[in-house]
């Protein structure tokens, strides 16, 4: 076999089973479980139990700001190997609940009651269907803050709490009973502070992460845990704090567990190294669209301004624009964002760009092959990867409410990554031009949240999911040009991925 083909199909061969061996092991620990879903009045619910064994304590578990049910699913899985039966569901206005939040979400009596209600909902139905009126509550994040209001009205009925990156600024002493707290190592120090506050409140010495203070009868005990080496989204995957999580259950209801813990996170992520990888030889496959490949592609000395100059400018002219035109909080903004950053760099192109001399070649563009490869790429990184983020990390794939957003939301992100595509990719692109546009872009958020921090603060925890998906479809899209030569086709794939990231992200509120 000759070696330019040899070298394709042995990363085909390695990319596919990395992706079978993340499926073997992301699928084994369902094999002995249950799983259910339906609805609790509009509200989506899945239930994890044992397969076989009789209904365990029952656990509700809430996700956080911009998640959604499948984000906590290494807790429900962990818990239901374990001999419990495990509540997830999403959030009005989130995930794949069909109704948006309703009410001002920065008023204490905003939107805070109806969630509640929802929690108290679905613990109705949890108690239900174990028949045992004793129940935990979980909650990652926005929702600790919920849960920990939630159990305070609930008194002796909410047995145990687990509060996952805390904050809740209503426990004190008395209540809620047995608190573990959970915070990732490299989260920030305020939440470390927060887990401490709150385990002060029953110790009589000072509070020490690791330490279990007061009393698991009278149902004062209190422990904080610091997970080591994840952040605020991985520390949802961290095999400590589902360990943790595990035996202080055991100790509330008085169980003997396994101790099983469902260690699904490297495996995600060695999923998403096989779909990345397989990409590689894929994109090989993709047919020339343009001969000679096209693209302004300007080189080192004009590339900084056109690159920076919608970096400082986005931020600044946004501070005087309306961004709260759509029902989908803060992905309105972000949106808007991309959409000015897109239109000030297409402006910059035309004002930068050199003009072209009698000796360029005009590139041959044979539009039939240019819309195939860019529907194949389409394909594989929205539909492919995206079915992937959707079963395995939260939801990706929207429901039918969700369609006009994604539709608004490619307004803003069609313009902005046709004009990055076209600014760094060409014949004289400057090399590490498309790493530095992104940095640029993400300099440029950051700048927004300095600018209005009370309103866009949460951006800056989405910031990192947004520079995993600048990496991954940068990959896509200089593979895919390599070979094809046209910018358009992975601008418009990775304009679709993340126009439909933003819509299913970002809760839907009505004011």
């Amino acid at each position: 076999m000759a070696e330019p083909m040899r070298r394709p199909l042995i990363v085909a061969g390695l990319a596919l089973a990395l992706v079978l061996l993340a499926l073997f092991r992301l699928t084994a620990p369902l094999q002995d479980l249950t799983i259910t879903t339906g609805v609790v009045g509009a509200t989506p619910v899945t239930v994890f139990e044992t397969t076989g064994a009789p209904p365990g304590p029952p656990v509700v578990i809430a996700h956080g700001f911009a998640g959604s049910e499948v984000l906590m699913r290494a807790f429900a899985i962990t818990l239901a190997e374990n001999g419990y039966t495990a509540v997830t569901f999403d959030f009005l206005g989130h995930g794949r609940h069909p109704d948006p939040l309703r009410g001002d979400v920065r008023a204490e009596d905003g939107v805070m009651p109806a969630m509640i209600g929802q929690i108290g909902e679905v613990a109705d139905f949890a108690r239900e269907l174990t028949g045992n009126e004793r129940i935990a509550i979980l909650g990652h994040s926005m929702a600790s803050d919920l849960i920990v209001r939630f159990a305070q009205e609930q008194g002796d009925a909410v047995a145990a709490v687990v509060a996952v990156s805390m904050f809740a600024p209503t426990l004190d002493a008395e209540s809620p009973n047995n608190l573990l707290v959970i915070v990732g190592d490299l989260e920030a120090q305020a939440l470390k502070d927060e887990a401490l506050r709150a385990v002060q409140f029953v110790a009589d010495q000072p509070a020490v992460e690791g330490v279990t203070f007061g009393d698991f009868t009278a149902g004062t005990a209190r422990r904080a845990v610091y997970a080591d080496g994840v952040e605020h989204v991985a520390v949802l995957y961290s095999s400590e704090g589902l360990l943790e999580t595990v035996q202080w259950l055991d100790t509330v209801f008085v169980r003997a567990g396994q101790e099983r813990v469902a260690a699904i996170g490297p495996w995600i992520l060695l999923l998403f190294v096989g779909l990345v990888l397989l990409a590689r030889p894929l994109g090989r496959l993709l047919p020339v669209v343009a001969d000679p490949p096209t693209g302004v592609g300007l080189p080192w000395r004009r590339l900084w301004l056109p690159a920076l100059l919608p970096a400082v400018l986005t931020p600044i002219l946004l501070r005087f624009v309306p961004t709260d035109m759509l029902p989908l909080l803060l992905g309105d903004y972000l949106v808007t964002h991309f959409a000015l950053y897109g239109l000030l760099t297409w402006a910059a192109l035309r004002w930068f760009a050199e003009p072209a001399s009698a000796d360029d070649l005009t590139p041959l563009v044979d539009y039939g092959r240019l819309a195939l490869s860019a529907l194949a790429v389409l394909l594989y990184a929205v539909f492919v990867v995206g079915f992937s983020i959707d079963r395995f990390v939260t939801v990706f794939l929207p429901i039918p409410e969700r369609l006009p957003l994604v539709a608004a939301m490619l307004l803003g992100t069609l313009p902005y990554f046709l004009a990055d595509e076209w600014l760094t990719r060409g014949r004289t692109a400057a090399r590490g031009a498309y790493p530095l546009t992104k940095l640029a872009f993400l300099l440029s958020l950051a700048f927004a949240i300095a600018l209005d921090f009370e309103r866009l603060f949460f951006l800056a925890m989405i910031v990192p999911i947004i520079l995993a998906f600048f990496v991954v479809y940068g990959l896509f899209s200089a593979w895919a040009y390599r070979q094809t030569g046209h910018p358009f086709t992975a601008g418009l794939a990775n304009a679709v991925a993340f126009a439909i990231a933003i819509a299913v992200t970002f809760p839907m509120v009505v004011g």
